[in-house]
């Protein structure tokens, strides 16, 4: 890592070291799962059984159909919670399966 000036903040220093090392796709994957986990509550939480994100798209595995189904017809609404709470836009597209 190269540094670009003396003094820089922890949080420049972290966000060069990701960028540096190509480590958000990874760190994207986690982020996305926490957010999952604290915005679905533990009724969705318990259904859900497998959390994937590949590029901008999100894989949920759900082991109810009547749950995936009422999850289905509010896609554009979970994505735009979870962007929000990731503070950028992570996921572009939801698959529940």
């Amino acid at each position: 890592m190269v540094r670009k000036k003396n003094n820089i903040s922890l949080g420049e220093a972290l966000k060069e070291f990701i960028s540096t090392n190509k480590l958000q796709k990874g760190i994207d994957k986690v982020l996305v799962k926490e957010a999952w986990v604290s915005l679905m509550g533990n009724g969705v939480n318990n259904y859900t059984t497998a959390i994937d994100l590949r590029n901008s798209t999100l894989f949920v595995s759900l082991s109810s159909s009547v749950l995936r189904e009422e999850l289905s017809h509010g896609k554009s609404k979970i994505i735009a919670l979870l962007n929000e709470e990731l503070g950028r836009e992570v996921v572009t597209k939801i698959v529940l399966r």
